[in-house]
């Protein structure tokens, strides 16, 4: 089966791009899909990381890979010839996810930066493009397969035909919902926030350096020790706000307040080369007053007791309560963005959401908690422990989603092999001598 490259996670995308760096690989083109390029350090470094990550296998192990780099290329080479798009917006969420997720797991951006030995903005920068490539396919790949589903008598029929010792054991699992609330951020506080990067615009204009300016005041962590240095980024790297004004002004220029959903900035260019451009900001982000952290505590707090007492459902107090739309609309459901179900291993959950049912008993609603979102703002939230799932091997009665799921990845990855067939045929293909005798699990790759 296919191990899919376009769901490689954070950690592999910037220990392959490490490995390439450091065994510094003289690239040669490996293969051509389309007018997409696959090349040996690719290819190296991804075996590298494999075989690190204690894969074994008793093929050639850069053929496996080459083939799976093959079949990523192909669907983004597709995704452009049927318009399939993905937002910068979508990119940067994405990023940001992968990004927070896994400082939550090492423990701090800083020792992040520490174990990549780069900063966050730069860790950033290395993962958009690739993140962008994986989406694209991901997303062609849903548009092929979006008509393919599976019947429960043939659910019933792939779990049958699983022998017991190849069914999964499922580790213990949590089924979450939350409420959340974004504080209200008081005009006057926001007021102050522009008026203090305009006093920054001023003093840059009498002279002052923009990126001292930055060390000492830019809350960006990632960009503040570099002077609030992004380096160069091209426009897709950048939410629209931000871009639209960076890429309109002048080298030195620094420019009026921005808001994005990170907060307010202003920008000061320092280079253009084509589509390609590199500036420092300042980001300031409006506090939350404290009688507004008290005010929404409050309220969070009223709400666990009555949902506790039984006065109250979850999903009504989640409509009632929470401001964050995608929550309100699918009744605080916590999805996991690893499986994209409702189900979370330990592992997967955020170090605060952990602590807070770290002693709760299923059925039970959290106290509030502070935590941050995706783009680093702060909300607060209380969870509920809806289910608790102890360690156990897969069964239809408990893991009916997780068979289904396995039951309809199977028969899409049939689908993609025939589909691989016809597609390759269309494309232009070309792979380099040295890897025309490798086994490929589809044949369709050497024409």
């Amino acid at each position: 089966m296919i191990r899919s490259i376009i769901t490689v996670l954070l950690f592999s995308v910037l220990q392959i791009s490490t490995i390439a760096q450091d065994k510094q690989i003289l690239d040669q083109v490996l293969a051509i899909v389309g007018d997409e390029i696959i090349l040996e350090s690719e290819v190296e470094a991804q075996a590298e990381q494999m075989k690190a990550q204690g894969y074994y296998s008793s093929r050639d192990l850069n053929c496996e890979v080459l083939e799976e780099l093959l079949f990523a290329k192909l669907l983004v080479h597709q995704s452009k010839i049927d318009s399939i798009e993905v937002t910068p917006d979508e990119v940067e969420a994405e990023v940001n996810r992968r990004v927070n997720g896994y400082v939550s797991q090492i423990g701090s951006e800083e020792k992040l930066e520490e174990y990549y030995k780069k900063p966050i903005a730069e860790i950033k920068a290395n993962m958009r493009d690739v993140i962008k490539e994986q989406m694209l396919g991901q997303r062609m790949m849903q548009e092929i397969t979006s008509d393919i589903d599976v019947t429960p008598s043939e659910i019933k029929a792939f779990y049958n035909s699983m022998p017991e010792d190849s069914l999964p054991v499922v580790n213990t699992q949590f089924g979450l919902e939350q409420v959340i609330i974004y504080p209200k951020i008081k005009e006057v506080e926001i007021l102050r926030v522009k008026d203090r990067l305009r006093e920054f615009k001023e003093r840059v204009a009498k002279g002052e350096s923009f990126a001292t300016l930055a060390v000492l005041y830019s809350e960006d962590k990632g960009t503040a020790t570099k002077g609030g240095e992004l380096g160069f980024v091209s426009r897709g790297d950048l939410v629209p706000e931000f871009s639209a004004v960076a890429f309109n002004l002048q080298p030195g220029e620094v420019s009026k307040v921005v808001k994005t959903d990170f907060g307010y900035h202003i920008i000061q260019l320092i280079e253009i080369k084509g589509e390609r451009m590199n500036c420092r900001h300042i980001l300031l982000k409006p506090r939350i007053s404290f009688d507004e952290k008290e005010k929404t505590i409050k309220i969070l707090d009223s709400v666990q007791t009555e949902i506790n007492a039984g006065n109250m459902k979850f999903k009504d107090a989640c409509w009632l309560y929470s401001n964050d739309d995608e929550t309100r609309m699918n009744g605080g459901v916590m999805l996991n963005p690893m499986t994209g179900n409702s189900m979370w291993e330990a592992s997967h959950i955020d170090s605060k959401v952990a602590l807070a049912i770290r002693n709760l008993e299923v059925g039970r609603v959290s106290a509030p908690f502070e935590t941050e979102d995706d783009n680093g703002n702060k909300v607060y939230k209380i969870v509920l422990l809806k289910e608790k799932r102890n360690p156990h091997k897969a069964n239809l009665k408990e893991d009916y989603q997780l068979i289904q799921d396995m039951a309809l990845n199977m028969k899409k990855h049939d689908y993609m092999q025939e589909w691989i067939k016809g597609a390759v045929d269309k494309a232009f293909i070309k792979i380099d001598d040295s890897y025309q005798n490798c086994d490929f699990n589809n044949k369709a790759w050497i024409k």
